[in-house]
């Protein structure tokens, strides 16, 4: 191997490591954020209260749009992530209401 293609192998390797390392925090932060939404939806079963809210849904839409716009991040890709986080979290809140 030539001494860019090492060096351009040393790079990618970094690359690599730092992905891992992201996608790791990206876990860890999922499970915190359905430790609280799992939290969330007891309380909505114990206390009657309708699994989605619409109006809070619509609200952090926008508000991580406009994150991800400052973050460099396609903001439609933002919203079809968080849609399906959503979709996932009133699951578990209809879960928690029979």
């Amino acid at each position: 191997m030539t001494d860019d293609t090492n060096r351009a192998a040393d790079v990618l390797k970094d690359h690599r490591a730092s992905i891992d390392r992201l996608d790791a925090i990206l876990v860890y932060t999922l499970g915190e954020r359905f430790k609280h939404t799992q939290a969330v939806g007891r309380l909505k079963a114990e206390h009657a209260l309708p699994p989605s809210d619409p109006a809070r849904e619509a609200t952090q839409i926008a508000r991580l749009t406009d994150l991800a716009k400052q973050a460099d991040l396609d903001p439609e890709f933002a919203k079809k992530f968080l849609n399906f986080i959503i979709q996932e979290v009133i699951h578990h809140h209809e879960q928690h209401k029979s």
